[in-house]
């Protein structure tokens, strides 16, 4: 069998994350390492459902930058397009933990991340056209080369379906959300699918309210809009259906990652071809049990644990 059903391109990490709840970083004596970033994460998320997934994304020469890369293929994720960048440190991300929906983040990415230097003559254009399901995240609209390798990534596409757009908005990556609204913009005619939650979906539409949020993702060209509404569940629409299903209940750990196993049971239900609830209500179930775990990549559920939490949330 040949080829990759999911391809992911993006932002890769480190995560250390406290192994004390409640405890501001000055203060954490232990840490968990965690592979992290949300393009890798999904990548790791569909890996758990059983697809043949790849990353591309970028990394130092340097010891994290080697646990990325073994990492990815103790977890199923092929780590062939994973490259060094000369001169930049593998970044690494801290948090503080402080439940249900407290969770500050800290980034070291400076002067700049390996994976905002993806270059488009790097591409391997023939595997992200031939991919199944092709996810991107909006971080790599933030700085070049990595925005025109994403845009020449798409135009091999060809708006093929199934290419998603994460929109995985972090401020500290941007100068402004103006900006990030602005690339946004651009990007979402040349994809198919578009993720995030309303924070998000505003910064990319200008519109606070969910259901305009998804209409406006929806008249940017976009054939499936999702905003995720944390407490108050998920929103989903086409041009001729919408759902909106209930959240999971969950004790929440850490949020960080419900999202990117959201994503993952999303690509899993899409190349399944599910009916739009089914499908919304997996990813769901996926993303609340990531939240109810410490770190991100390594709690990626399989999908028996999440028919067993639907199961269980429907008895």
């Amino acid at each position: 069998m040949t080829g990759f059903e999911v391809v992911t391109m993006g932002r890769v990490g480190v995560d250390l994350y406290p192994l004390q709840t409640g405890v501001g970083l000055e203060d954490v004596e232990t840490f968990g390492k965690f592979l992290g970033g949300s393009a890798t994460n999904v990548a790791v998320a569909a890996a758990r459902h059983g697809r043949r997934t790849a990353v591309i994304t970028r990394v130092g020469p340097d010891p994290f930058g080697r646990y990325v890369r073994r990492t990815l293929t103790e977890l199923g994720v092929d780590n062939r397009f994973v490259t060094d960048v000369e001169g930049l440190a593998t970044p690494v991300t801290f948090c503080e933990i402080f439940p249900p929906d407290d969770f500050p983040l800290y980034f070291y990415r400076q002067p700049t991340a390996p994976d905002l230097v993806i270059r488009p003559e790097e591409l391997d254009l023939d595997t992200v056209q031939a991919a199944d399901l092709f996810w991107c995240t909006v971080t790599g609209l933030s700085r070049e080369p990595s925005r025109e390798a994403h845009h020449v990534a798409w135009a091999a596409r060809g708006r093929r379906p199934l290419t998603v757009l994460d929109l995985d908005y972090r401020p500290m990556f941007w100068d402004s959300p103006d900006e990030a609204g602005t690339q946004i913009r651009t990007a979402l005619p040349q994809v198919t699918v578009a993720v995030g939650n309303l924070t998000e979906c505003a910064v990319a539409t200008g519109e606070p309210d969910p259901d305009k949020a998804a209409d406006a993702l929806l008249r940017a060209g976009v054939e499936l809009a999702i905003v995720k509404l944390g407490p108050e569940g998920v929103l989903a629409k086409t041009t001729d259906a919408a759902v909106r299903v209930p959240p999971t209940p969950v004790d929440v750990v850490n949020g960080l990652g419900a999202g990117d196993g959201f994503g993952g049971a999303l690509c899993h239900g899409l190349l399944n071809g599910w009916p739009l609830e089914r499908l919304i209500r997996f990813a769901n179930a996926a993303g609340a049990i990531v939240a109810g775990r410490l770190e991100c990549s390594t709690a990626m559920p399989t999908t028996d644990e999440v028919e067993s939490a639907l199961e269980r949330n429907h008895a």
